[in-house]
């Protein structure tokens, strides 16, 4: 395999910008004094893409930007956005379309798209065309030239379009402005390889391209520092991390390093890909106290012919074997998963494979999804016979049986004490996380939301647990 090109000049990448971030700051600071200009981020779809925005809204806080809960006020608005599927485009273009009032009323407030679904080249167009109060559009490649772009926005008073082919570089050394201050995203690798022919990621997020491993390691180091409790390892497959790289680190070795390092903290990681998940990785979580108990490991389809018409590269029985032993190493695991409904040609016999592997597995919980046609993908164009009202049968009957599995495994956990992370209040009480990604609600003082606690399970429901905290770790 050729060996993935990146760039290895990330000061000298961010020295670049440094220029246009003292612009941008003076040209607010002659309009608006010592108040600071305010920014509107909005962000769809993925945990990467909130990592995307997290390094945006770092970029904008050295601009001297302070950031709003209202697009209202804002002088900057700034959508990041998600092409995974139809009703996550519907919903960007229903809320842009919002803000023409917006931008009537203040006539100096910029507003701009950028992120997956900006990348696709009828997007791009439709915006240009369509909704001419936008002034600024890029695409996933150009994140990293945000003070830039921003800066000829503003100079030139008129719309400023970026949306270049691929890019290989890996943009390091920029600020990170985190939404939590226990929680953290940490994006290992770019981009995906896989083309999964219903997916259009590969086509706006580019080729695979790996951080190295001993910068992951010392930005963990670092978050660890500063009191982080959780890191969540971001890539579109982090099982393929290091592949064609001369570092020659692999996804297991990367969570040895990270594991080792001092500091009560717990990784997570996602997305993965079956036809990459090794005896080795399972074997790795087994052996790293730190790791978490919790997989994601979407199968798409039971039925071996509808795999192999979406380009997934393994088998029922593959997948099947993989859930085996990683029970028979790590008993205490949880998976969850992606399932896809309706593919082009999917029949009643493949949907019951579906439903035969949903079973077999006993999942914690599935994401489910109608098939929704991605244009440029090679399952946009494949025969489609079953009708929608069809596909959305199989889909109530599909999500009914996981629920019914969801609460019979939700019951085993009554009486059970674990290790939990207080993760937020909600409706007057607070929401903890295992390690194996079960909730529970449990009473408690808001001021404890950050730290460890062992919470012990005293009621199941469908979807919830319920329970009380017996000790919070300082």
């Amino acid at each position: 395999m050729e060996q993935q090109k990146k760039a290895g000049l990330p000061q000298e990448q961010w020295e670049q910008q440094q220029p246009y971030i003292e612009r941008v700051r003076a040209y607010y600071a002659d309009r608006k004094g010592d108040e600071s200009p305010l920014c509107y981020v909005r962000t769809y779809g993925c945990q990467q893409n909130v990592a995307d925005s997290e390094r945006m809204k770092g970029m904008l806080a050295d601009m001297g930007f302070a950031f709003t809960e209202t697009p209202d006020n804002a002088d900057l608005i700034l959508f990041n956005t998600c092409a995974v599927r139809e009703h996550a485009e519907d919903r960007v273009f229903g809320n842009v379309g919002a803000l023409k009032n917006i931008k009537r009323r203040r006539p100096h407030t910029l507003i701009g798209l950028c992120g997956c679904m900006v990348q696709q080249e009828h997007i791009a167009e439709k915006l240009q065309k369509s909704y001419p109060f936008v002034g600024l559009i890029f695409g996933t490649h150009v994140l990293q030239q945000l003070p830039q772009l921003l800066w000829q926005a503003l100079q030139k008073q008129k719309r400023v379009v970026a949306i270049p082919a691929e890019d290989e570089i890996i943009a390091e050394g920029y600020p990170v402005q985190r939404d939590s201050r226990f929680k953290a995203w940490l994006p290992i690798m770019y981009g995906c390889n896989n083309f999964c022919t219903y997916c259009v990621v590969p086509y706006v997020r580019g080729r695979e391209r790996s951080r190295d491993p001993d910068v992951i390691v010392q930005e963990a180091r670092e978050l660890v520092a500063q009191g982080y409790k959780e890191i969540t390892l971001l890539g579109q497959n982090v099982n393929s991390y290091g592949k064609g790289e001369a570092h020659g680190v692999n996804f297991p070795e990367l969570l040895r390093r990270i594991n080792a390092i001092e500091g009560d903290f717990l990784i997570r990681f996602m997305t993965s890909h079956p036809k990459d998940a090794t005896h080795e990785l399972f074997d790795t979580i087994a052996a790293c106290e730190k790791v978490s108990r919790h997989f994601h490991l979407p199968f798409q389809s039971g039925s071996n012919r509808v795999l192999k018409e979406m380009n997934r590269r393994y088998t029922r029985e593959q997948y099947l074997d993989l859930i085996a032993y990683a029970r028979s190493v790590v008993p205490d695991i949880q998976f969850t998963s992606d399932v896809i409904v309706g593919f082009p040609g999917e029949m009643r016999v493949d949907f019951e494979q579906t439903l035969d592997l949903i079973e077999q597995v006993d999942f914690l919980s599935l994401f489910t999804f109608i098939f929704s046609p991605r244009e440029g993908t090679p399952a946009a164009r494949m025969p489609d016979p079953i009708p929608a009202e069809e596909k959305t049968v199989w889909f109530q009957e599909m999500t009914a049986l996981q629920e019914r599995m969801s609460a019979a495994r939700m019951q085993t956990m009554v009486g059970r004490t674990c290790r939990a992370l207080l993760e937020k209040q909600e409706n007057g009480v607070l929401e903890a996380r295992f390690s194996d990604n079960m909730v529970v609600r449990v009473p408690g003082d808001p001021a404890a939301i950050g730290h460890w606690a062992d919470v012990r399970v005293t009621e199941a429901r469908s979807w919830i647990l319920n329970g009380e905290i017996e000790k919070i770790y300082e």
